[in-house]
């Protein structure tokens, strides 16, 4: 069953709505392992490079006044968290819509400062950053020219983290500036989604990580992990789906689940983030936001801009660099497809490499169209054709298994119940009826989990590779390769998987909430290639073009024990 993902309805909170939800941070952050009392007592001046002085006193463990860049000096709640040598705290500014999140290395002096705020851009509950480095200062000592900074050192790494207040989370760093997580307790749904994210290095064991579910909720979520001990000290803060504020620290406790390869140069250390000409940072870091480039239209509105321009098989692109040759394997044959449970039964001719026709079963006119055709292994075709004529736009891509008689077809057409530029689809299994083939009465192919937690990079030409993560049973992740290797804007969207040999698998994926479009690819583990069709519908028309990658597998997250069914 194809799952519905990112089509959470958040209320467009008003600045004064938020600040109003915010007065009860002046108690500070909930916490329900309690409140450390490491900073009770003390006094600190953490200097920052181009940003702010902070002047803390800390009266008791959860009482401290601030004054910022020699200011007046105002009185909040607060809650302070150790974690070895690392002592993290965080508060809210009263009266203001800010705060700030400190990690204070105290074996270096080192400090991060993390300043936050509301209604910074044009959805206002989204909490916004700014990251500064600096350091304690002290009497008589000079200041340190060391600093904490960014770093690629936890890239592709997968861990599994438990909360003290019972949430737990499957969270996947395979880039450097995203990261993607599986909420185990709060959804329930089994999904992954990706955030905005930041990596900061303390040392060689202890990191800073954050992200912000920008275009969801628009929660912030920080915390500083252990590597040696898998320990955690963190915060979240942010308006959930009934517009309650969260606002809390936490310990948590985890366990690796899996890394994957970093293919960037051996002294490239993740110190800076360069995007590329193309990708200009929005606002204090690069946010992926697909949604802002992704107009609403109507099924009608899709259907006239198609019958403006359609391109089928005409122009590639990026997509089709590394296509598989064409196949003459079908050329001159007929047959029947036949699928299950009330399925289509379509008959086939195939004039050429290029042009096939089909009827419905007790039909008497034939249908011309264009079609193409990929042998993914011996005697293994997938082939896809539009149905012309159809009102929405249907498309169908077809896996027909001549060595089993099994046909598994992928039906798509334009348009959801969410919007008319969004591709919808379903598969279908069946059998293939032909002339000295006698195919299985019970046997089909099946939807299958055996590619969970599995990262391929897929290079669809020299010009463009992404490396796609099957994270969980229903969605998979992909991520844009940077100009140095490294990996950058990463999305997430539902999927569907098929087993159709052993290694060779039926993959579709439509990027919904970002610009509709399908990809559906016959993946060959053993070959490291893959073949199949994108189809999408918009404001430009509609498509049907071919796809092919080439493969490098990049490593494994260990998921299954946690997806499905639990006690």
């Amino acid at each position: 069953m194809k799952v519905p993902m990112h089509r959470f309805k958040y209320t467009k909170l008003s600045p004064e709505q938020i600040g109003k939800k915010l007065g009860p941070t002046v108690a500070g952050p909930k916490s329900v392992s309690g409140y450390s009392g490491v900073l009770a007592g003390k006094s600190l001046r953490i200097v920052t490079d181009n940003g702010p002085v902070l002047n803390y006193r800390f009266r008791d463990k959860n009482r401290l006044s601030l004054a910022v860049d020699g200011g007046r000096s105002v009185s909040t709640g607060y809650a302070a968290l150790p974690l070895k040598q690392v002592v993290f705290f965080s508060h809210m500014v009263p009266r203001t819509q800010t705060g700030y999140n400190v990690i204070i290395d105290q074996a270096t002096n080192l400090a991060t400062v993390i300043e936050v705020w509301f209604s910074g851009y044009q959805d206002n509950r989204e909490v916004q950053r700014q990251i500064y480095y600096g350091y304690v200062e002290k009497s008589g000592t000079a200041a340190p020219k060391e600093r904490h900074h960014l770093t690629n050192r936890v890239e592709g790494k997968g861990f599994h983290w438990q909360q003290d207040n019972g949430i737990e989370t499957l969270e996947f760093y395979p880039s450097i500036i995203s990261s993607s997580f599986v909420e185990l307790t709060r959804l329930g749904d089994g999904l992954c989604y990706c955030a905005t994210s930041d990596y900061v290095k303390i040392n060689d064991n202890l990191f800073i990580y954050d992200r912000t579910e920008c275009e969801f909720s628009g929660i912030f979520t920080l915390y500083v992990m252990d590597l040696f001990s898998l320990q955690q000290v963190g915060m979240r803060l942010g308006f959930n789906e009934t517009d309650s504020l969260e606002y809390y620290v936490f310990n948590g406790s985890g366990e690796v689940i899996g890394q994957l390869a970093i293919l960037e140069p051996f002294n490239d250390h993740g110190e800076k983030v360069d995007l590329g000409p193309n990708r200009k940072p929005s606002g204090k870091k690069g946010e992926y936001r697909p949604l802002l480039t992704f107009p609403y239209m109507t099924d009608e509105e899709v259907y006239q801009a198609g019958l403006k321009h359609s391109s089928i098989f005409a122009d590639e692109g990026n997509m089709g660099g590394n296509t598989l040759p064409l196949s003459d394997l079908l050329v001159g044959k007929e047959l029947t497809v036949r699928y299950d449970d009330g399925g289509p039964v379509w008959e086939y001719r195939f004039d050429d490499m290029k042009n096939l026709r089909w009827r419905n079963e007790g039909e008497k006119e034939w249908h011309q169209e264009a079609y193409r055709a990929f042998e993914s292994d011996d005697d293994l075709i997938f082939f896809g054709h539009m149905h012309s004529g159809t009102k929405p736009a249907q498309c169908k891509k077809v896996v027909l298994d001549f060595a089993t008689g099994l046909t598994t077809c992928v039906n798509s057409r334009m348009g959801t119940e969410y919007r008319g530029n969004e591709v919808s689809y379903k598969f279908t299994f069946g059998v293939i009826e032909m002339k000295d083939l006698e195919a299985p009465r019970y046997w089909r192919h099946t939807f299958t989990d055996e590619l969970n937690g599995q990262a391929y990079s897929w290079s669809y030409s020299d010009n463009m590779t992404s490396m796609h993560t099957y994270a969980t049973p229903h969605s998979s992740s992909w991520t844009i390769y940077l100009g140095n290797q490294e990996l950058g804007m990463q999305w997430s969207a539902p999927c569907q998987y098929a087993k159709i040999r052993d290694g060779i698998y039926l993959f579709s994926l439509v990027e919904e909430a970002c610009n509709g479009a399908q990809t559906t690819v016959l993946i060959n583990t053993m070959a490291m290639h893959d073949c199949g069709f994108g189809f999408s519908g918009g404001q430009r028309g509609l498509r049907l073009g071919t796809i092919g990658a080439i493969a490098r597998h990049i490593g494994h997250y260990d998921v299954d024990r946690f997806m499905g069914p639990r006690v």
